[in-house]
C-alpha cells in the first residue's frame, strides 16, 4: 500500500525534512504507448508470468495426461523461464517485438517386476511476435487532464512447441513426441490509462488466428505500472492464458490443450 495515495506531496516533504529523509526526486516519465511525441520511444520489459492455476489435457503418442497444477506444483517442474517484450512508439505508429521461452522437465522411475521404466518428460513453448501498432485514441480524461491511450496491434507469431518423453527399459529407449511449429497472425488491443504521476493501469488482449492445427490461442492481462525511477517501472497484475493445439504425428496424436491463470511481474526501462 503506497503512503502516497494517503497524504499530498507537500505532506510527505514536511514529514521527510522533519526526520532528516531524502525523497527521491522522479522526473515523470510516461509510458511509451501513451508518448504523443514524434521523436522515437522505446520501452523495454522482463517480465515473468506465475500460473497459480494451469489445467488441461497433454496428449503425446495417443496418451493423454490431465493437468491440474497449482503453483508450486508449476515452480517445481519449472527449469527455466522468461518473456520480454520491446516497443517503440512516434507519434501514433509503434512497433513491437514479444518474446516467451519456458522450459518444464521432469524424471520418474516407474518399478515393475522384470524391471524399472524409466521416463524423461520435456517440455518447452517459445514464441517471438513482430507486430504493428497504431493509436486509434490518444488524450486527457478528468479535472487532473491524466493521459491515456488505446492501441490496436497486429502481426505475426512464430511458436515452438516441444512435448517430448524418452521412455528407457532393460531394452533401448524409445522417444515418443517430439516439436512442432507454426506461424500465426496474431491482433492484439491495449489501453493505457495514467492514474497520477507514477501509477498507471494497463488492459490488454491479443489472439493468434488461423495457425495450422490451433483451434485457440489468446491472452488476457490486467494490472499496474508504478514509476519507481525516472526511466524505470514496476509493473505487476493479472494473466489469463490458453492454447489449444492438435496435430498427428508419425507416433499418434500430439496436443496441448490448456489454461493459465496467475499473477504477472515485470520491470520495464524506458529510452
Amino acid at each position: 500500500m503506497q503512503l502516497a495515495f494517503f497524504f499530498s506531496s507537500k505532506t510527505l516533504a514536511l514529514i521527510a525534512a522533519a526526520f532528516g529523509i531524502m525523497l527521491p526526486s522522479v522526473t515523470k516519465a510516461e509510458p511509451v504507448a501513451l508518448s504523443i511525441s514524434e521523436d522515437w520511444r522505446h520501452g523495454v520489459t522482463v517480465y515473468g508470468f506465475l500460473p497459480q492455476s494451469l489445467t488441461g489435457t497433454s496428449t503425446i503418442a495417443n496418451t493423454s495426461v490431465d493437468l491440474d497444477l497449482d503453483l508450486k506444483d508449476a515452480l517445481e517442474l519449472l527449469d527455466f523461464g522468461i518473456s520480454a517484450q520491446y516497443e517503440g512508439w512516434t507519434g501514433n505508429w509503434g512497433f513491437i517485438v514479444d518474446a516467451n521461452y519456458a522450459k518444464l522437465g521432469t524424471e520418474q522411475s516407474i518399478p515393475l517386476p522384470a524391471g524399472n521404466i524409466d521416463v524423461d518428460l520435456d517440455v518447452k513453448q517459445s514464441w517471438i511476435g513482430f507486430l504493428g501498432g497504431y493509436k486509434v485514441a490518444n488524450g486527457v480524461y478528468g479535472k487532473n487532464d491524466h493521459r491515456y491511450s488505446v492501441d490496436l496491434q497486429a502481426g505475426l507469431r512464430y511458436n515452438e512447441l516441444k512435448q517430448e518423453a524418452d521412455v528407457s527399459t532393460m531394452g533401448p529407449s524409445v522417444t515418443l513426441g517430439g516439436t512442432e511449429t507454426w506461424t500465426e497472425v496474431v491482433v492484439g488491443a491495449r489501453g493505457t490509462w495514467e492514474l497520477s504521476d507514477r501509477w498507471f493501469l494497463v488492459a490488454a488482449a491479443d489472439a493468434g488466428l488461423g495457425g495450422e492445427n490451433v483451434n485457440s490461442h489468446w491472452r488476457v492481462s490486467l494490472g499496474f505500472a508504478y514509476q519507481a525511477w525516472e526511466n524505470t517501472s514496476i509493473r505487476f497484475g493479472w494473466r489469463h492464458y490458453e492454447i489449444d493445439y492438435e496435430t498427428e504425428r508419425s507416433d499418434g496424436t500430439f496436443a496441448y490443450d490448456v489454461m493459465q491463470t496467475g499473477p504477472l511481474v515485470g520491470v520495464t526501462f524506458s529510452f
